[in-house]
C-alpha cells in the first residue's frame, strides 16, 4: 500500500491544520488507518487511530479533545484534524495501515502493529 501524506505546515499556537493521507490502494476499506508522530531527537509516538469502519477511533492522551481522526473509504483517504495547536505538537506526522477484516471496531496503536508508512510531512508550531 502507498501512502500519500500532506497538509503539514508552520502554525501559531492556537491554530489548526488538517493532515490528509491518500492511498493507492483499491482496498483501503479493509485497512485500519494510524496517525503517528516523530519529533526531533524522540521515538515515533502513536497520536491516532481508525477501524476500517469508521465507526472506532483512539487517541492518544496529549491529543485528546484536539485532534480527529476520520476516514472516507469512497477517497481512499484519512484525515487529521488538529485544532488548539500547541509548540509540543511540532513533529514530523506519519501516516500507517495495518490490513485487518475483523471486527469493524478493532485499532492498532503500536508503531509494530503497522505494515505501510507514508513518507511524512512536517508540522510546525510556534509560540
Amino acid at each position: 500500500v502507498q501512502l500519500q501524506a500532506s497538509g503539514g505546515g508552520l502554525v501559531q499556537a492556537g491554530g489548526s491544520l488538517r493532515l490528509s493521507c491518500a492511498a493507492a490502494e483499491r482496498t483501503f476499506s479493509n485497512y485500519v488507518m494510524g496517525w503517528f508522530r516523530q519529533a526531533p531527537g524522540k521515538e515515533r509516538e502513536f497520536v491516532a487511530a481508525i477501524s476500517w469502519s469508521g465507526s472506532s477511533t483512539y487517541y492518544a492522551d496529549s491529543v485528546k479533545g484536539r485532534f480527529t481522526i476520520s476516514r472516507d473509504n469512497a477517497k481512499n483517504t484519512v484525515y487529521l484534524q488538529m485544532n488548539s495547536l500547541k509548540p509540543e505538537d511540532t513533529a514530523v506526522y506519519y501516516c500507517a495501515a495495518r490490513y485487518y477484516r475483523g471486527n469493524y471496531y478493532r485499532v492498532y496503536y503500536r508503531v509494530a502493529e503497522y505494515n505501510y508508512w507514508g513518507q511524512g510531512t512536517q508540522v510546525t508550531v510556534s509560540s
